[in-house]
């Protein structure tokens, strides 16, 4: 299970719970997110390193017939992983996420990236997290969830890949990640007969079902696409219940498959 930002492994917790008497669940936090370490070079967040430690991480494990369960940017990250050890991968759970290149972003996200103010926002002020307690839900959020997602970000050095993961959104060719992004795009392709679920929260602002979703449809005609209606971009929270049901509806139709 791969989260995005500004999460970490936490967000999964209701999948794990629903998963781990009958799978072996696997969360990683990715560098700087969590409780991983969090070193202060911004060379080491960039999308292409995300990746290779994903994928040195998978090999060290020796995991075969891995279900990729990716949110956010970690779809990019495991579909990037995937696509360079593609015998290690057999099936495929999406959430609110994005593997190939967009010229969207939603003007909030933007104003993040704005130089310095972006830095004061994300990693002095912790706008970024704090703001996606609430524009990423449709439901609030309860006292518990809000303090486990903010739990590891308390400081200015413990925010630097929320602010990292921002600056990283490649939206043009001479960007330092559209190239790692190209790469993971290409690499869909050799997935296109693996069995995918797509569970999509469609009031999303931020991966918008009709950039990000029909995106997919369109590269994997034969996913299987679950539509909440009432859910937004932290739908593993809004509809943590369907998810998992979902999940484990797709899991047990797939077992011994891809």
């Amino acid at each position: 299970m791969v989260h995005g930002n500004p999460t970490w492994s936490f967000a999964w917790r209701h999948l794990i719970a629903g998963l781990r008497d009958r799978y072996r669940v696997i969360a990683v936090d990715h560098l700087g997110c969590g409780f991983s370490q969090q070193p202060q070079d911004p060379s080491l967040y960039v999308l292409d390193r995300h990746i290779a430690r994903l994928a040195a991480l998978v090999q060290a494990l020796d995991l075969q017939q891995v279900c990729l369960f990716g949110h956010d940017w970690g779809g990019a990250i495991g579909m990037g992983c995937a696509g360079r050890l593609p015998h290690r991968f057999g099936r495929f759970v999406l959430m609110n996420t994005g593997a190939f290149r967009s010229r969207a972003i939603p003007l909030r996200i933007a104003a993040c990236r704005i130089p310095l103010l972006g830095q004061l926002g994300d990693q002095g002020l912790n706008l970024f997290v704090r703001a996606a307690l609430w524009m990423a839900v449709e439901r609030p959020l309860a006292a518990e969830a809000r303090a486990g997602l903010l739990a590891p970000y308390g400081s200015w050095s413990q925010r630097i890949a929320v602010h990292q993961f921002v600056q990283d959104i490649p939206l043009h060719a001479g960007h330092r990640s559209y190239a790692a992004l190209c790469e993971v795009e290409r690499g869909l392709e050799q997935f296109r007969g693996h069995p995918l679920q797509l569970i999509w929260g469609m009031r999303d602002w931020c991966f918008t079902p009709h950039e990000f979703l029909e995106g997919f449809l369109r590269r994997f005609p034969q996913a299987q696409v679950e539509r909440l209606a009432d859910a937004g971009h932290y739908v593993f929270e809004d509809a943590r219940q369907q998810v998992l049901s979902t999940s484990q509806r797709f899991l047990s139709a797939t077992d011994g498959v891809g």
